[in-house]
């Protein structure tokens, strides 16, 4: 194998976390702002890429590092959102922060 495809594996493997696949409940608490007071929804994690796992239009784009920092970004028309947390192997927590929340 040469340096470049070495590279690319190191790279790819990174976040390549499969005990932390599939569908997590998120549970949102707005404790300021104009946004909803809560909300629930399913998020997919594949090999470590966040991607939505429900039914609303909602575009997911985060990461599952191998340590189990969680970095997210939500969007929805002109509404975004970003959170950053941990995960263990069965629960998470964080925060997140948006335009007027």
């Amino acid at each position: 194998m040469n340096d470049a495809s070495s590279s690319v594996v190191q790279a790819t493997t990174s976040f390549a976390v499969p005990r932390y696949d599939g569908v997590w409940s998120v549970s949102i608490f707005t404790t300021r702002g104009d946004c909803i007071a809560s909300y629930r929804y399913p998020m997919r994690i594949a090999n470590g890429v966040l991607m939505n796992g429900g039914d609303i239009a909602l575009n997911v784009s985060g990461r599952v590092a191998p340590s189990g920092a969680v970095r997210v970004t939500l969007s929805h028309g002109d509404t975004r959102a970003a959170a950053a947390g941990r995960l263990s192997s069965t629960f998470g927590s964080g925060s997140w922060s948006g335009a007027s929340c």
